[in-house]
């Protein structure tokens, strides 16, 4: 070997050694980005005494796609459960003391206390003035509900306002990668990108990838509609001004193809956007439904009754009055239009003694049968579409919408916790896969250390017999 070769490789291993700690070095340094994957310099040899080195990405696509998938399902879940804790404290308050159900309690309590001494006012007074406090509680609740749909609306337009920007950023990390492949210069850096942003769009809908020619993605949703294809695909949604109970939220579109809301309290549909649309028009709704249920069922429990004449509202009224509501018949919006009758409110110029003694609708309706107090016990029939089956009296009815609501958080906060589980044991094994391992890249380091010296010493050596090569020509 002549003196020049081995110079020449002295010199390449150098460079290739210091090619390889320059990637070690930034290994270590981007350790904690859990965006960053972890770079292989491989060194090949293509002549006798040259070397090059070839950075590599870790990559394992089938974790990759594990992790995308159970991050979705967890955003989706989360969303529900999250929604779900603000409407419970916006409509029943805290430990339930606005709930509907804590108001006809104390109604219940008034009625019993007046049935035993009817002919004291004062308590037909307090019967009136816990009978406000339940029209408060559905009031308040129906404004409550329909409010949480609104801002829920206008979340679910800055997601998909979010999502439309990230398949922009998207698209840019896309071509720098399909750029890079066909320069054939190193595309590690946007592919961390790309994959970085495929998390985040993962998170407000389920995806789907794959690669064609020149790194070039395609994504797609979990039914297989186009979100991104040489460029993004249009998210489109149109909130509304505001909601009514009974009022159908608008439709999110992905291409032009509507976005499911899923169905369950383990909900079906994954992704941030599905979770909203479950929270507007499903757990809002149901609510809103047994309020209005709870309004229709203490209308009808309160009515006045007379021979050969319709029933007619009594303690409590509503917009249709004086006529009641069909029996078994959902009324969208009752909770938020039932009112105390003026006839029974001595504030209103009325009297609390046609509780005792009836006659609100006229002397027809005059029936004083004494000691009757227990009007919300009666048994009744309750339309099933408010996700309530039982018949039973109002007050049992109100009760179990908590009951209801809180099975369905507690479930909703279940699958949210197993989700999260999933989420995070997924992206843990992408990460031991992929990621940096600072202890390993240390030990890496100190043999490129070694590496370096054993070049060093060889560049000396050839340096020290040039020297003498030349002192003896000289």
């Amino acid at each position: 070997m002549s003196l020049s070769t081995a110079l020449s490789i002295a010199q390449s291993a150098l460079l290739a050694t210091s090619k390889q700690t320059s990637v070690v070095s930034r290994n270590v340094a981007d350790a904690s980005n859990p965006d960053y994957a972890r770079r292989v310099a491989v060194v090949t040899s293509t002549a006798p005494g040259a070397r090059s080195v070839e950075i590599q990405r870790a990559a394992n696509d089938l974790l990759f796609r594990q992790n995308l998938s159970a991050l979705s399902a967890w955003s989706g879940q989360s969303a529900l459960y999250s929604g779900m804790d603000q409407l419970d404290l916006s409509v029943n308050g805290v430990d339930n003391a606005s709930s509907a159900s804590t108001a006809i309690g104390n109604l219940q309590q008034a009625l019993q206390l007046y049935a035993t001494t009817p002919s004291n006012q004062n308590l037909g007074a307090s019967v009136i003035d816990a009978a406000k406090q339940v029209v408060s509680s559905l009031n308040d609740g129906t404004t409550a509900i329909q409010d949480f749909r609104t801002q829920t609306d206008g979340q679910i337009a800055t997601a998909v306002d979010d999502l439309n920007s990230l398949l922009s950023q998207f698209q840019d990390a896309n071509k720098a990668v399909i750029a890079g492949t066909r320069s054939g210069t190193d595309v590690s850096d946007a592919l961390d990108q790309r994959d970085a942003l495929l998390k985040k769009i993962a998170e407000y809908v389920p995806v789907s990838t794959f690669t064609r020619g020149d790194n070039d993605m395609v994504i797609t949703t979990k039914d297989g509609t186009t979100l991104f294809e040489t460029v993004p695909r249009s998210v489109t949604f149109t909130p509304s001004a505001g909601y009514t109970a009974g009022t159908p939220g608008n439709t999110i579109y992905i291409d032009n193809v509507p976005l499911s809301a899923g169905t369950g309290d383990n909900t079906s549909a994954d992704g941030k956007l599905a979770g909203m649309l479950k929270l507007r028009d499903g757990v809002a709704a149901t609510m809103q439904s047994q309020l209005d249920e709870i309004a229709r069922g203490l209308i009808t429990a309160f009515a006045e009754t007379a021979p050969s004449q319709p029933n007619a509202a009594g303690l409590f009224t509503w917009s249709g009055a004086p006529a009641i509501p069909a029996a078994g018949t959902l009324v969208d919006g009752l909770a938020g239009s039932i009112s105390v009758n003026a006839a029974f409110d001595p504030s209103a110029g009325g009297s609390a003694t046609l509780l005792r003694d009836g006659g609100a609708n006229g002397a027809a309706y005059v029936s004083n049968t004494g000691g009757g107090a227990s009007y919300s016990d009666q048994p009744m029939a309750f339309d099933p579409s408010a996700g309530i089956t039982v018949s039973s009296g109002v007050s049992d009815y109100a009760a179990n919408t908590i009951g209801w609501f809180e099975g369905v958080r507690q479930q909703a906060s279940t699958n949210a916790d197993a989700k999260e589980a999933l989420a995070t044991r997924t992206a843990e094994a992408l990460s031991n896969d992929t990621g940096v391992n600072v202890d390993q890249e240390m030990s890496l380091l100190l043999d490129l250390e070694h590496t370096y010296q054993a070049s060093a010493r060889m560049m000396k050596t050839v340096d020290d017999m040039l020297d003498a090569l030349l002192g003896a020509v000289g």
